[in-house]
């Protein structure tokens, strides 16, 4: 099963934003994410803007991630750019709402 658009798009910004190489991001941010208990296949923004405020900084920081709080903030920020889901992820309540008008 594919990752959320979320999931992704938070990758990228760590990886643009930090020191970690795409594969240590994406291990930071599902670790991350089990830690609060959620589904990188199903996050949403909402989900982890969460987790960039209470889990993401320690995680950063125990990576050896200077100015953890301050990424994650400026990441935060950003958050609003995510493209909006139009996956299988979709409750089937959704899709037939889009479906019905």
């Amino acid at each position: 099963m594919a990752t959320s658009t979320a999931f992704e798009w938070l990758c990228g910004e760590l990886e643009s934003s930090t020191e970690l190489d795409r594969l240590a991001s994406r291990g930071t941010v599902r670790i991350a994410l089990k830690q609060a208990g959620l589904d990188p296949n199903a996050a949403t923004a909402d989900q982890l803007s969460v987790v960039l405020q209470r889990v993401l900084p320690g995680e950063l920081g125990n990576r050896g991630i200077d100015a953890a709080d301050g990424v994650c903030s400026a990441i935060a920020g950003r958050i609003s750019q995510i493209p909006a889901e139009t996956s299988a992820h979709d409750s089937p309540e959704a899709v037939f709402q889009r479906l019905g008008g």
